[in-house]
């Protein structure tokens, strides 16, 4: 029975007076316990296609979730036509608690944080030897990313036919970070995938490059064009006939236990959203000679300890100066 008046309580529903064919509204969200599970492939225009009991599924966001957003590998619960079929739209109406997040900004001077993908258990930075030259920097900002959002990472170094590997990994060889070198050659028989794919069985990878790494390449080798319809995607052509990613996409791994993230190549990774006091902590074998710097050092100063700690062989002197650039990028500009 209907309460009004002083009788009502704040679990009625409640009218607003005077307005007609207004719906009645209540405070209390529906609980949606039935809701199915599921997990969030692809993004596009509002509409996110999740993996649902292994049929995928054409979601929207609920209302009631207001401003947060649901990214690819998000799981979420789901009410409405679960079916799959043509035409047919469910409904996010929960997005469960993260394991974690690949964030960045479009660069050091955006506020705005851009969630890329959740819950990878790693991610794998993709880097060419030459053609195009390899990026350092850019890699010390993926490997930042990811100590800061809870990923391990993974350096996945292609070309080796056109430079060795060697002087890239010594930089990094004192981090012990698993890596894998392939070449052209490698990608296009199928020996690369085989080997990149046993760093990937029964976890979550996230891949990050940019432009002309082969990335996307390694990732169509990773989960062919059949594999791909099993969750009805399929990359998008560009007019040149190049396979391209536009959008983070998320795709089973072929006979083994996990999943592949291809995400958009990027030019920059900005980092507006990372305290400049962890970068650090993406600096492992500078790390600890930070302990005899003084308090609250910016670890670009005279009495900063990492110059001598790099002059005691510790660690790489490009390392120490990526740190700074970081660092540099990093600090507060007048006005902020």
């Amino acid at each position: 029975m209907r309460r009004y008046g002083k009788h009502t309580d704040e679990d009625d529903i409640r009218s607003r007076p005077g307005r007609r064919g207004t719906r009645p509204r209540t405070h209390i969200r529906p609980k949606h316990e039935d809701a199915a599970t599921g997990m969030v492939l692809t993004v596009d225009r509002g509409r996110l296609t999740c993996l649902v009991d292994g049929r995928t599924v054409v979601a929207m966001k609920a209302r009631e979730l207001g401003r947060k957003a649901a990214v690819v590998g998000d799981r979420v619960a789901l009410v409405g036509d679960l079916s799959g079929k043509k035409d047919t739209l469910a409904r996010i109406v929960r997005i469960e608690e993260r394991s974690s997040v690949l964030r960045r900004t479009a660069d050091d001077d955006d506020p705005y944080e851009r969630v890329v993908v959740a819950n990878a258990d790693q991610l794998a930075i993709v880097t060419a030897l030459a053609d195009p030259e390899p990026r350092p920097r850019l890699i010390d900002r993926c490997l930042v990313a990811a100590y800061d959002g809870g990923l391990e990472p993974l350096l996945v170094l292609t070309k080796s036919d056109l430079s060795p590997p060697d002087k890239l990994l010594e930089l990094y060889g004192d981090l012990d970070i698993p890596y894998v070198v392939t070449s052209r050659e490698e990608l296009e028989n199928g020996d690369a995938a085989d080997r990149v794919r046993e760093l990937l069985d029964g976890r979550v990878t996230a891949f990050v490059g940019h432009s002309g790494v082969g990335k996307t390449t390694l990732v169509n080798a990773l989960v062919p064009e059949e594999r791909r319809r099993l969750t009805g995607h399929v990359n998008a052509v560009t007019g040149r006939g190049r396979h391209t990613t536009t959008s983070a996409l998320a795709l089973p791994l072929e006979a083994a236990d996990g999943w592949v993230i291809d995400t958009p190549g990027v030019r920059s990774f900005g980092l507006a959203h990372v305290d400049p006091s962890r970068v650090i902590h993406a600096f492992p074998d500078l790390e600890p000679g930070t302990e005899d710097c003084p308090r609250a050092c910016s670890h670009d100063e005279p009495d900063c300890a990492l110059d001598a700690w790099v002059a005691q062989g510790h660690a790489d002197p490009a390392r120490l100066y990526s740190l700074r650039r970081l660092l540099a990028t990093r600090e507060p500009k007048e006005g902020d």
